[in-house]
């Protein structure tokens, strides 16, 4: 990151320990690797690359959408096939500057209602986004297997 930004604030640090955090703890599924194009005139497409972390399967699919969140969020359900609904989307600067990381905030619903929230940080927020999803749809396929209380 110092290599990238002007300055380095606090924030900047806390972030970045806070999605070491969340990508390493309870992953069902790692964001491998993203590519998008989008612009105008042109269709906004996302090609995405997830690992299965158990297995070590790589997962790659890619997509189109009416803008590159769209495609990137395409993508990865085709992929995961875990029914859910997006219902919140948010985005905020960590810190001041052009060079700012964004962070993203997204709430999904599961097909029992249940919602879920996913959070991810990075100097692109169409990166930040695609973590974002990733980690709150890593909670859904967790929270579908059942307990050990709910097997005895």
């Amino acid at each position: 990151m110092a290599d990238k930004k002007k300055e380095v604030y606090d924030e900047d640090l806390e972030t970045l320990v806070s999605e070491s955090e969340r990508t390493s703890v309870g992953e069902v599924y790692h964001l491998q690797t993203l590519h998008v194009m989008c612009g105008a005139p042109g269709i906004p497409t996302a090609t995405v690359e997830l690992v299965e972390v158990a297995t070590d399967e790589h997962l790659i699919d890619s997509s189109h959408g009416s803008g590159p969140v769209d495609a990137v969020y395409r993508a990865i359900n085709r992929m995961i096939d875990v029914e859910n609904d997006l219902i919140e989307f948010s985005v905020q600067s960590v810190t001041r500057g052009i060079d700012a990381l964004g962070e993203v905030t997204i709430r999904v619903r599961s097909g029992d209602g249940r919602v879920f929230t996913g959070r991810g940080a990075h100097s692109d927020i169409i990166t930040a986004s695609a973590r974002a999803y990733v980690n709150a749809l890593n909670r859904l396929p967790v929270a579908e297997q059942p307990s050990v209380a709910d097997e005895v």
